[in-house]
């Protein structure tokens, strides 16, 4: 016999695809859902939607947009631009006030064991970018593992015949984490205390 009926196991099973979802929270979230109204879960599902039928890369840069190219690439000074792995690490970044240059989303590090090449990554795109002349410093700021060490050390080795700075974020990050988790004074010295590689 089946402990949650149909409908609340489907639920469940969904929320637990969400990265660190497990059963018991998969469960929790799906409580929570039967207990709204049906108005805030019409709110909730047509989120979920927008969210899909909206959200773009940028052409530019890679990052989250609504348009074809987001607000930071049309606004800010294109002479630095910062590069990270993922949109996520965007966010982590502009949280800080500090940044005023632009981003280059890789949308992924070059990882062997998985699979991924540099050709899988957003690496020609940048290329493109600092070829077009503007451009006099490129911050790598993947995160510090090994697959993100790696990525920038590759991309830096590309850029330097390009004839632009290319710096890396400071190592106030803990080796091994992530952007997204490391706590705002962190990345923001280590933004500022980068160094060129």
């Amino acid at each position: 016999m089946e402990v949650f009926i149909e409908p609340i196991g489907r639920l469940m099973n969904e929320f637990s695809k969400l990265p660190g979802v497990g059963k018991k929270t998969a469960q929790r979230y799906a409580y929570r859902v039967i207990n709204m109204s049906e108005g805030e879960a019409r709110a909730f599902a047509d989120a979920i939607v927008d969210v899909k039928r909206k959200v773009r890369f940028c052409k530019v840069c890679g990052n989250f947009t609504e348009n074809e190219v987001c607000d930071i690439c049309l606004r800010r000074d294109k002479s630095t631009i910062c590069v990270v792995k993922e949109p996520k690490d965007v966010v982590a970044l502009e949280k800080l006030h500090e940044y005023k240059g632009v981003y280059h989303v890789l949308h992924g590090v070059i990882d062997p064991m998985n699979g991924v090449s540099p050709n899988d990554i957003r690496i020609a795109e940048l290329l493109s970018r600092v070829a077009e002349g503007d451009v006099k410093e490129v911050i790598m700021a993947t995160n510090p593992d090994v697959e993100g060490e790696a990525t920038a050390m590759y991309i830096a080795k590309l850029l330097k015949p390009l004839g632009v700075v290319v710096t890396r974020i400071s190592r106030g990050v803990p080796v091994g984490s992530e952007l997204e988790y490391a706590d705002e004074a962190t990345l923001a010295r280590a933004l500022s205390e980068r160094k060129q590689i």
